[in-house]
């Protein structure tokens, strides 16, 4: 949920509280500035403490990088020792670290998008504080003047969307639940079959990768013999 829905959220409902108890508009104005900065507060905190697992995911990803580049290397050194059955674990033992690498990486990924969205939102919200505060006189001027059709409005969103929106949510949770269901029986033996070619295709990899390590070595060989 973006901030500014659940500030939104917060606002309409101190405001109907208030409006319901003929609050002085003013009184109404301070309150949704106050709600803007205690929202601030809130996000930026959320904002550290996504900034600070970025670096966690960071830190694991470099290790991976280098426990990869590793067993590169020990695959390379086992087959120029013609340790070949040494080489084959070495690369499958490469191969796994790769996999989680990946998933490190989309992880990263991730967070650098709702950091990307959650710092957009806070400029936003700040500019809309500093909006608020230099037109706090005439905010509360325009709330008093319209205090009696707030309560109209009000009446008749309560009464048409919020039903209609309830209803959508209910549908959707309905929804959610279904594909849930569902996912449950088809997942197990999917899983288990991509796992089977999964396996079959990590053993070709690393095949094939043995196969260019050996190309590889014969060719640099060669090179030193002609060189002498």
């Amino acid at each position: 949920m973006s901030i500014f829905s659940r500030f939104a959220d917060i606002i309409n409902s101190n405001m109907s509280a208030l409006l319901d108890k003929a609050e002085d508009p003013q009184k109404l104005i301070r309150m949704i500035i106050q709600e803007m900065e205690d929202t601030l507060v809130e996000v930026r905190t959320e904002s550290a403490r996504l900034l600070a697992k970025k670096k966690e995911l960071q830190r694991k990803l470099d290790w991976f990088q280098s426990e990869v580049d590793d067993w590169q290397n020990k695959a390379e050194l086992a087959v120029a020792k013609n340790r070949e059955d040494l080489a084959k674990a070495a690369l499958s033992e490469k191969h796994k670290l790769e996999y989680k690498k990946r998933d490190l990486e989309n992880d990263l990924l991730s967070h650098d998008q709702i950091i990307g969205k959650l710092s957009l939102e806070i400029n936003q919200l700040q500019d809309k504080l500093v909006d608020a505060r230099a037109r706090q006189q005439s905010l509360v001027t325009r709330l008093s003047a319209q205090t009696s059709r707030v309560k109209v409005n009000r009446s008749l969103y309560d009464s048409g969307s919020t039903n209609v929106v309830e209803k959508f949510e209910q549908i959707e949770r309905k929804l959610d639940a279904l594909e849930a269901d569902a996912e449950t029986f088809t997942s197990a033996d999917s899983q288990s079959l991509k796992s089977q070619f999964d396996d079959l295709e990590s053993e070709d990899k690393i095949d094939q990768e043995l196969h260019s390590l050996k190309e590889k070595l014969k060719s640099s060989s060669k090179n030193k013999e002609k060189q002498s």
